[in-house]
């Protein structure tokens, strides 16, 4: 949740009270049928930095209220036209690896923010880098009861300690950041819009829309139901972007479905809500923010390079939950351009508006898959 708004520079206060009513508003919205907790979205991460970049944040802003209100709409054409077109639009073939690539895309980014490659690599910065990964993976694997839910946040707090006896953190600012004012309102911001910067950031709507789909897919999986029908894909769906909508209109960054379920284990919707109320309360906490702004790269560089990996391997699992066939050649091709397309750095310029990675492997995966049926209406493909 907070490394979003770390990557954008931004207080994380105002993104902790959105992921909490987010939250709150999904499972009201699901009838509490989907257990999901909305966190901040890292689908957004290239193309809204490239704005933020040439017009502000504020202009981000105006491109997140716009994909949120067409995902909104893609939620009603859902709800009157049912889910069937899915597998042909985007099968399991192509989701996979279209959600895979939302980690797999930023794992470089991973390092650069960890400070383990470049010119500000140093033994401080490497040592609370490894204690942060090391305590987040062993943790994961050999904590236990309580403990085994939240060895992530166990990771940042020793990765933390580790920057402050590494001299990474200098005392100083953690003694500043306690005494800030213990309430305080998170930094709300209003939009601005322009067409340009709206048209960088809307083709990821295409990416989000795989993302949820395939969270559902996995999530439904795990707890036994098929939440495509149940509360079915335009509830959960028109829930997720009007979370994005609203965190666009009042200053967060747009929220997403949360896989970190996987790790915790906990899929009870109470427990869910509950955290997305301590959430909301916590972003008032002054101290609280801004303790979490003085966490070093290295310790958030820790923690992504693992949470990056689970979300590529997110995307793995809906090919093995779906027994994807990859003795068929369309299965095969279908994974195989996908990937390339998003890893290889190809860019698609239309005007003022440039497709590359997983925006442009979406739309070449979901071009392809309409073709291949195309195919096998017409009894054209060999694979039958």
């Amino acid at each position: 949740s907070v490394l979003v708004p770390f990557i954008f520079k931004m207080n994380p206060a105002i993104v902790l009270f959105m992921n909490g009513i987010g939250t709150l508003l999904f499972i009201l919205i699901t009838k509490g049928k989907a257990p999901a907790y909305l966190g901040s979205s890292f689908a957004f991460i290239a193309p809204a930095t490239i704005v933020i970049n040439n017009w502000g944040y504020q202009y981000a802003l105006g491109g997140f209220v716009v994909v949120g209100a067409c995902g909104c709409v893609l939620a009603f054409i859902i709800y009157k036209c049912g889910t069937d077109w899915i597998n042909v639009v985007l099968p399991p073939a192509a989701m996979g690896p279209v959600v895979a690539l939302i980690g797999l895309e930023l794992a470089g980014s991973a390092a650069s923010t960890g400070c383990i490659v470049g010119d500000s690599v140093t033994t401080g910065t490497v040592v609370t880098f490894l204690v942060t990964l090391a305590v987040a993976v062993f943790g994961s694997v050999l904590f236990r009861g309580f403990f085994s839910t939240i060895p992530i946040l166990i990771a940042i707090i020793c990765g933390y300690i580790a920057g402050v006896l590494t001299g990474v953190i200098e005392t100083q600012t953690i003694i500043d950041a306690l005494h800030t004012s213990f309430i305080s309102i998170p930094n709300f911001q209003t939009p601005k819009f322009d067409i340009n910067a709206i048209l960088i950031i809307l083709p990821v709507i295409l990416v989000i829309a795989n993302e949820h789909i395939g969270h559902q897919l996995v999530t439904g999986k795990v707890i036994g139901r098929d939440l495509l029908k149940d509360p079915g894909l335009h509830r959960s769906l028109f829930a997720d972007n009007f979370s994005t909508m609203i965190s666009g209109f009042i200053g967060s960054v747009p929220t997403t479905t949360y896989g970190v379920m996987a790790i915790t284990k906990v899929y009870s919707v109470r427990v869910i809500g509950g955290a997305a109320v301590l959430s909301i309360i916590c972003s008032f906490v002054g101290p609280l923010a801004a303790l979490i702004q003085t966490i070093p790269g290295p310790v958030i560089g820790g923690i992504s390079f693992l949470l990056y990996g689970m979300i590529g391997t997110s995307g793995l699992r809906i090919l093995v939950d779906n027994h994807v066939d990859y003795s068929k050649n369309r299965n095969m091709i279908l994974t195989s351009v996908i990937f390339v397309t998003g890893l290889s750095g190809v860019t698609l310029a239309l005007g003022d508006v440039s497709l590359s990675g997983m925006t442009l492997a979406a739309i070449v995966g979901m071009i392809m898959s309409l073709v291949f049926y195309a195919f096998d209406k017409f009894h054209l493909s060999n694979d039958a």
